[in-house]
């Protein structure tokens, strides 16, 4: 199947807020494969390690399929990123037409075994790697879907659940993408795992990397759907490694849906949107346990209030 490939070079005084923008406007239209194509701080020692070259420009890529309406779609998305010149993120768009495989595998290369925690490897399926007693590998394949560990918000997840997620807890996964943090939840003892998307091909791509790493299929259950639409059963942690625009809209969503003494582990924020996301905790009646930082972006461990 051939796909359109849409690069948005971009230029903006605030690279990460420039990058959120653009990733809303992509997932709004429900493009494939999108890709952060931009210069990432080191993190700390131990926290993650560089896995792609330094590209020459800023730039978000995304997929969709070449059939009649794409054109349209293009159009549409072309006039939302023109918008964004009001907040001095000034984009080129680009576009090719590429084969399925070209693009799905192209990164591949690039993407190596990375030590998130003392505790907690990720390991592309295709990359050998020889695991030391205690160690929790992730075998993971991203395919079309977010979330190979290396990106600053998915790396302090990953160091979030692993400091507070006990064995025998229920997990929920807001926005699953690869099921990277359902694979480590699994790993540290989680007894449910549920895992939703919007993308039914992240769901899919979730679904094979929970087979390949060995969970159960009687522990977890996922759906193609939004929070809203599902019961609003208790969970001890609740993870969304999002961005802030859609963690503000869905907070009173996850509040509904935590345990009376459960945590929500809440990444993909900007430094610039954090006082909207404080804002919309404290209005749902939640607390800031903790919060990480890596550059600009924050991730945050959140309870609810008591009196």
């Amino acid at each position: 199947m051939k796909f359109k490939k849409l690069k948005a070079d971009f230029t903006s005084p605030n690279i990460d807020l420039a990058e959120e923008l653009i990733c809303h406007v992509f997932f709004s239209f429900n493009l494939k494969g999108v890709v952060c194509d931009i210069p990432i701080p080191e993190p700390d020692e131990g926290f993650g390690t560089k896995t792609l070259p330094l590209p020459d420009t800023n730039a978000i890529i995304g997929y969709l399929p070449d059939i009649d309406s794409s054109d349209l779609i293009i159009s549409q998305i072309e006039e939302k990123l023109a918008t964004l010149a009001d907040a001095g993120i000034e984009v080129t768009p680009k576009i090719e037409l590429v084969d399925e495989k070209d693009w799905a595998d192209a990164w591949k290369d690039y993407f190596n075994v990375t030590r998130i925690t003392d505790r907690i490897v990720v390991k592309p399926e295709w990359k050998p790697y020889e695991s030391s007693p205690g160690e929790i590998v992730i075998h993971i394949d991203p395919g079309m879907a977010f979330g190979t560990g290396t990106h600053p918000t998915t790396a302090m997840c990953l160091e979030l659940i692993d400091e507070t997620l006990r064995p025998g807890q229920s997990v929920l996964d807001v926005g699953c993408g690869s099921g990277i943090l359902m694979i480590a939840a699994a790993g540290l003892g989680a007894a449910t795992l549920t895992g939703i998307d919007t993308d039914p091909v992240a769901v899919d791509i979730t679904r094979d990397n929970l087979e390949k790493n060995a969970i159960p299929a009687d522990t977890y259950t996922l759906a193609a759907t939004t929070l809203d639409r599902i019961p609003a059963t208790p969970y001890d942690m609740i993870v969304a490694n999002i961005i802030a625009q859609v963690i503000v809209d869905i907070c009173g969503d996850i509040r509904e849906r935590m345990a009376p003494n459960g945590t929500a582990i809440l990444s993909g924020i900007i430094q610039e949107r954090l006082p909207d996301v404080r804002a919309a905790l404290v209005q749902q009646g939640l607390k800031i346990l903790k919060e990480k930082t890596t550059g600009e972006w924050k991730a945050l461990l959140v309870a609810r209030k008591w009196p």
